[in-house]
Formats: C-alpha cells, structure tokens, sequence
C-alpha cells in the first residue's frame, strides 16, 4: 500500500491537492473539484524530502489559483516535477 498525504483549500472550497507513492514514482495530484485533474511525477533528486513538499502543498492550496501557486512553491524549494496528466 502506498503513502499519501492530502489538503483541501482552507475556505471550504474544492480544491484538493496532495501527494502519493505508487510504486517507485512520487505523484502530485490536483483537484479543483469540477473540471480539473491533474498529475505531476516527482524528479526525486538528491537531498529530496517529502516535508519540503508537504509544505509547499499546503501553501499552494490555500491561495486563490492554487496550480499557480503550486509551481511557485515547488521552484522556491527546488522540487523538479513532469506533468504526466492535464
């Protein structure tokens, strides 16, 4: 069984944003809860940690574009990610 970890936009909204482990790969996954789902792979580099992520998730997730907010998390902490579904 693999490890996940999830957030929901703070203000009640639909967005969800959270990670999971399948397998080997580490995935990012969105939500808005309507119309978009997407996916990201996770370029596990050295010195990588999935707290850095979580953070970065759950800073993305409470603003109002949160896959704006998202890419902009993730290049402040240096986390490298490949769109595999949009």
């Amino acid at each position: 069984m693999g490890q996940n970890t999830f957030f929901h936009a703070p203000d009640g909204g639909a967005d969800f944003l959270g990670w999971r482990r399948r397998g080997d790969a580490l995935e990012v996954v969105y939500d808005d809860g309507a119309a978009r789902h997407m996916i990201w792979r996770v370029e596990e580099e050295d010195g990588f940690e999935e707290g850095h992520l979580s953070d970065a998730l759950e800073v993305a997730v409470g603003q109002p574009k949160v896959v704006s907010a998202l890419y902009v998390e993730l290049h402040k902490r240096a986390i490298a990610v490949e769109m595999i579904r949009g």
